[in-house]
């Protein structure tokens, strides 16, 4: 490949604006098929939200279809480079931010930056920094050491570094695990800024307020795609009727918990969940759920009404009828 080919833009790629395009991708580690033939595709200024349970396959299709991870089988593209035998070209116009802060301790705000600067043999080194510490609202802290840093400061400064060599795509890996609401907040500003200029991000998380500022989400279970699409495209496709049921003036919370006791196994009754001070009950059959709790609940003094099936009761129903791969197998 010509080094003129390599420069292409985005658009001047095969794909034209995916910048992800992968079909039917597999990997094994052992014994454990971890990752089942998964298709999907991202465009150029997506934020493409990645969710399910823990160990069920969502890092490790992230870097498969970035070129990061070689699939056992399956084929795609990466910014137009296929992820297998053009993996290389993939790598340089990624920007990676791990879960784990993995920066120096030791190091201040700015020679952490020009240290990744160095690794990726970046000209103009002290420009390109001083344009990501004023990018990022670092510039007043630039002499701070790495180690005296809060999270939402560590999370801006490693989304600094990975941004400093400005990729087209940018990998998430849990990004705000551990931070508070208000760093998280801004980060996601941050996000949708970057995504406004064209940059495609690949992140997983397991907020549900974070996923549904996603433009598009995928649910991974235990290795298998189960569903994607818009927030709402995810959850009007499950089919699920929820209704919310209140202790009205009685705020005794071992009411719902009884209450969920009694629903359990009911007819029309597939899911049950206390949220703070009321209880979800979804099921797929709305008629039968209907009849079911008005018998159930009255004369109890509760108060019921049907509510939208909000992410989380649908991720919560996802993951209850999930096998896990990495269980038992015959």
């Amino acid at each position: 490949m010509t080094a003129a080919s390599e420069t292409r833009s985005v658009a001047e790629r095969p794909g034209g604006d995916l910048v992800v395009d992968v079909d039917r991708i597999n990997k094994h580690f052992g014994s454990k098929h971890v990752v089942k033939d998964l298709s999907l595709q991202v465009r150029r200024g997506e934020i493409f939200g990645f969710l399910g349970p823990n160990g069920s396959g969502k890092t490790t299709s992230i870097r498969m279809m970035c070129g990061l991870l070689t699939p056992d089988s399956g084929h795609g593209t990466c910014m137009g480079f296929d992820i297998i035998k053009q993996s290389y070209q993939i790598k340089r116009r990624v920007g990676y931010m791990t879960q784990k802060f993995s920066y120096w301790d030791d190091l201040s705000i700015r020679e952490n930056l020009d240290f990744v600067a160095r690794i990726y043999g970046m000209k103009q080194r002290k420009e390109a920094v001083d344009q990501s510490l004023e990018k990022l609202g670092l510039s007043s802290r630039a002499k701070q050491l790495a180690g005296s840093l809060s999270g939402g400061w560590k999370q801006r400064l490693a989304l600094a570094a990975s941004m400093l060599h400005q990729p087209e795509l940018l990998l998430l890996d849990e990004p705000t695990a551990g931070v508070d609401p208000a760093a998280r907040r801004d980060f996601w500003e941050e996000l949708h800024r970057l995504a406004a200029e064209g940059i495609s991000v690949l992140v997983s998380t397991h907020y549900m307020d974070e996923a549904e500022r996603c433009h598009k989400l995928a649910y991974l279970a235990y290795g298998k795609l189960l569903v994607q699409g818009t927030a709402v495209e995810v959850a009007a496709g499950q089919g699920l009727t929820t209704w919310a049921i209140y202790n009205g003036r009685d705020s005794d919370d071992n009411k719902l918990v009884g209450l969920s006791r009694q629903l359990h196994g009911q007819p029309g009754v597939d899911q049950l969940v206390v949220f703070g001070t009321s209880l979800h009950v979804c099921g797929k059959d709305a008629a039968v759920l209907e009849q079911t709790l008005r018998r159930i609940t009255a004369g109890q003094g509760l108060r019921m009404e049907p509510i939208d099936t909000s992410l989380e009761d649908v991720f919560i129903y996802m993951m209850n009828r999930s096998a896990d791969n990495f269980g038992d197998q015959p």
